[in-house]
């Protein structure tokens, strides 16, 4: 079954923050919107009534992108409400911080699961699923040319992610279907402010040129531009979205 009428965006980790903002952003140009979470419910379901009521088709579908079970089921779901999926953005991710040293197994292993081996699951799963012509892009981070202390396996899981798309737009070869990366640098998001001082806040603000920390409708706008036709000539690649800051 395919939407002619409003292609299909599937977007991970969309509940809030940039993930909240692409959905939003791609509802406005036209899509379905499936808003997937994690755990916050409350949240997913409010969007997707804000963005039905808008004009679009929109659904709220819970999975944790790291059960490749409940990756399939998502996009079952999707199909059976929406349509194919046409758009995939891999939004869901976690960032905890340490030093090296002092990184926990459960932490280390939880990074892993949802920023990396979340985004291998709707990969594998976009490979059999999305219709000719399809878009998938991917969130990076921009963290990974400043090599911060206590950033080192956050970086590693986003390392992987490129790695993935980067390879992954070759393995689709004659579908028309693009894979990119958006790398976005400090966005006032709730999980980029949380647990940091308003000095270390003020620190990131100053790194870029432009002297701002992202917001997320800079990075929706990016991803926006990727889906749609002016970006159909672009694929396999990373957007470093910083203001400049690497």
């Amino acid at each position: 079954m395919s939407n002619p009428t409003h292609p299909v965006a599937l977007i991970t980790g969309a509940s809030r923050g940039i993930g909240a903002a692409i959905a939003r952003r791609l509802s406005r140009e036209g899509y379905a919107v499936a808003v997937n979470y994690a755990s916050n419910a409350v949240e997913a379901q409010a969007l997707a009534g804000e963005l039905a009521a808008s004009g679009a088709p929109a659904i709220a579908v819970r999975a944790d992108v790291s059960d490749g079970e409940q990756v399939r089921q998502l996009f079952d779901t999707v199909e059976q409400q929406l349509g194919t999926v046409q758009v995939l953005v891999n939004n869901a991710g976690i960032l905890k911080t340490a030093p090296l040293a002092e990184m926990t197994d459960q932490a280390f292993a939880q990074s892993f699961a949802i920023n990396t081996q979340g985004v291998f699951n709707t990969l594998r799963e976009a490979a059999g699923r999305l219709g000719e012509g399809g878009r998938i892009v991917n969130l990076s981070t921009s963290a990974l040319a400043l090599n911060l202390p206590g950033y080192a396996v956050y970086n590693g899981t986003k390392a992987a992610v490129e790695a993935f798309t980067r390879v992954f737009a070759r393995e689709l070869r004659g579908r028309r279907i693009t894979v990119n990366a958006v790398a976005p640098g400090p966005v006032a998001t709730e999980l980029f402010l949380d647990g940091k001082t308003p000095e270390q806040i003020a620190h990131f603000t100053k790194m870029p040129p432009l002297e701002r920390l992202g917001q997320p409708d800079d990075i929706a706008g990016i991803v926006a531009f990727l889906v749609g036709e002016s970006g159909s000539w672009i694929n396999g690649q990373v957007v470093r979205a910083n203001g400049g800051i690497a």
